[in-house]
This record gives structure tokens, C-alpha cells and sequence, in this order.
């Protein structure tokens, strides 16, 4: 079998309302799709960032090193990728995910089992929901929202905070607590919007409402993560961070300096399936657990869910923490209606996919309707 073409898709679509985090508010929102075609008839599919530049890296770079290759070969092609071409985690997490669709379709195999083998066959995941939307109240949106959300059985939510003054935010977070009791999980996600400072007042006030994680509240880069070490040191409640990291050395950097207590690598902003596996296992030599960044459309959402079934639980205890799988719940048409069957949701869990490859395929005709 040999690869005939590598082709991409960059999706937009405008958003009904402008939403975002703290520092932005979006009004389209985009993916980059990966097609690899081979000889044999057999497709695999990827997904990655749609930011500058790494769409031409496929292309121009990625494309012509593995057209007429065998896709089988993963590990020839994984060291090119990397290699001589100073490996962009970004393009190559999404490539990599097509070539484990297609290995896993060639092999009669799902992606999960191509990595050993998964211990779990529902993934529990939790609803990242809740940003800021041009015109609402936090407030008063992030309760109802939440209370919906339990509703549709999930027991784990996560919010954007640090998108207005510490007393709205402060106020938002109480509301939502009180909204769905002591039982349900809760995040705080900061985007980068606080000062160490109002970090720690914001991560105390979290502590104190029995938050389950506060998740980059401090800048993310210039330098890497600085400061962050300093909140894990003072704060109780554990700090989450490192989802923009792109290889295993910056990883390895972030994870020495203790910069956070559960670590969030993206398959595919960080090289794909196997090298997130790398980081899990690198992070628990320090006694830090992994939860999986993910926000994207179908195709990263089926490999995350992937990953996650391969990933340990905290310990070995009966009853334990069992890594999470972040679902985007925003308005967003390529986690669902871009695919031909969706995944299968329900009690607050996704089941594993058991079907060869990543057990999701793209409906062209939806792909072509958002493709610019």
C-alpha cells in the first residue's frame, strides 16, 4: 500500500454569537481537515490547528516526503517528520492522527489498540462549556447553562473566567457552584488573564467553593510558564496547564519545574497519539497527572477519546480519578455534523470507538459545504 496524495480542508464557520475566553471574543470559528489517500482505496483521516502556517507545512512539506510511501512504516515516518524538516508538533499531531486512521484501517484494528491495548471502554468526559458571550451576564448564562448540562448527564464542568473584573468573575463562580451542588465537578479556566497576585485571591475563592482545578490562570508563554511554579506552591487546588506545548522537550522543561499538577498535552498540537502518551508517562514519574487538552472538531475529539482509554487511572485505589476527556460543548458544527456517525454520548461518558481506524469517518459533502 502506498500513499497517493495528502490533502487539506480549512473549515469556518461564523459563529451564531461572538464567544471566547478571557482575552478574546470569536466570531468564526475554523479547523484545519487532513485527507490521506492511498493506492489501496483505503482513507485516513486527521484534524489540526488552523493557524498560520502549518496548513503549508502539510502541503508543501509533509505531502511530497510521504506520497509513495507505505503508511505502514510508522516509525521511518515518524523520525522524517520530526526530523529534517524541524517538526512543527502542530502540523505533525494532525498528519499523525490520519496515518494511525489509516494504519488502524489497513490493519483491522481500532487506533487504541495499535498503542497496546485500552483499559477502559467508556471514556467519562467533561463539559467545557460556559465562555464569555457577547451580550450575557455570566452570571446569570454560566448557572442556567451549567444546571443544563447536568441535566444532560454530565457530571463535570469547566468555565471561562478572568474575562471581567475578579468581583463579576468571583460572582459567576459562586453562582454556578450553588446552581448544581457540592457533588458535580468544577473548573475555572483563566486563558492567561491574571496576574500572579489576583491568580492566588482567584485560586483561594476556588479552593473555598470546592473547585476541582484552576487551569491556566497566569500568560502561558515569554518565558515558558513563568511563575507557575510559584501557584503550585501556594495554592491547594491543582493547577492545570501546558495545552499550547508542542514536543516533549518543552514538556520536559514545564514538568521538572513542578509549573503545574495535571498536565494537558492536545493530539494535535503536540505531535499526535504516541507522543501524548510519551508526556503522560514522563508526567507521572513526578506524581503529576494528565488530562488531555481537546478542543477541535471530530476527528481530534475520536483521537482524544483514544488516548484517554490508554491512560491510566491516578492510582490503584478502588476508587480513584480517572483522566477526563474535555468536550467542547460551544457552538461548533465540526464535532458533530462533519462526521458520518457521530460518537456515542451518554451519562456523562463517551464509548471507545471498537470499528478499525479511529472509528469516526468525514461526510465529504458536509466537508466541502464549510471547506474556504
Amino acid at each position: 500500500m502506498k500513499i497517493t496524495a495528502v490533502k487539506t480542508f480549512l473549515l469556518k464557520h461564523p459563529m451564531t454569537r461572538a464567544t471566547g475566553p478571557s482575552n478574546f471574543l470569536y466570531r468564526v470559528r475554523t479547523t484545519l481537515i487532513i485527507k490521506i489517500e492511498t493506492d489501496a482505496g483505503l482513507v485516513g483521516w486527521g484534524e489540526t490547528v488552523a493557524l498560520g502556517g502549518v496548513r503549508s507545512i502539510i502541503e508543501e512539506n509533509y505531502g511530497p516526503l510521504l506520497i509513495g510511501r507505505d503508511p505502514l512504516e510508522q516509525r521511518k515516518l515518524w523520525r522524517e517528520l520530526w526530523g529534517q524538516n524541524f517538526g512543527n508538533g502542530m502540523a505533525i499531531g494532525g498528519v499523525s492522527i490520519a496515518l494511525d486512521d489509516l494504519r488502524g484501517k489497513a490493519l483491522n484494528l481500532p487506533v487504541a489498540e495499535l498503542y497496546g491495548g485500552r483499559l477502559r471502554d467508556r471514556v467519562p468526559a467533561y463539559a467545557s462549556a460556559m465562555n464569555y458571550i457577547e451580550g450575557e451576564d455570566p452570571a446569570v448564562q454560566y448557572p442556567r447553562e451549567a444546571t443544563e448540562l447536568v441535566a444532560q448527564g454530565f457530571h463535570a464542568l469547566k468555565m471561562r473566567i478572568g474575562g471581567q473584573s475578579f468581583r463579576k468573575d468571583l460572582a459567576a463562580v459562586t453562582a454556578v457552584r450553588n446552581a448544581v451542588g457540592p457533588d458535580i465537578k468544577l473548573m475555572a479556566d483563566g486563558n492567561g488573564a491574571y496576574s500572579l497576585g489576583t491568580a492566588i485571591q482567584m485560586g483561594r475563592e476556588l479552593e473555598r467553593l470546592g473547585y476541582y482545578w484552576f487551569e491556566e490562570p497566569l500568560p502561558q508563554n515569554a518565558p515558558l510558564y513563568a511563575g507557575y511554579e510559584v501557584l503550585t506552591g501556594k495554592l491547594d487546588i491543582p493547577i492545570a496547564a501546558c495545552e499550547g506545548l508542542t514536543h516533549r522537550g518543552l514538556f520536559k522543561e514545564a514538568i521538572s519545574r513542578r509549573a503545574m499538577d495535571i498536565v494537558q498535552p492536545d493530539v494535535c498540537l503536540a505531535g499526535g497519539i504516541g507522543e501524548c502518551l510519551f508526556v503522560a508517562e514522563m508526567a507521572r514519574l513526578w506524581g503529576i497527572q494528565c488530562m488531555p487538552h481537546c478542543w477541535a472538531g471530530g476527528p481530534v475529539i475520536a483521537a482524544s477519546v483514544h488516548l484517554l482509554s490508554l491512560l491510566p487511572d491516578a492510582s490503584w485505589a478502588r476508587h480513584t480519578e480517572t483522566p477526563m476527556l474535555e468536550l467542547d460543548r460551544v457552538e461548533n458544527p465540526f464535532r458533530d455534523a462533519l462526521l458520518a456517525t457521530p460518537l456515542e454520548i451518554s451519562g456523562g461518558c463517551v464509548t471507545v470507538p471498537t470499528v478499525p481506524g479511529l472509528g469516526v469517518d468525514v461526510d465529504e459533502e458536509k466537508l466541502m459545504y464549510y471547506a474556504r
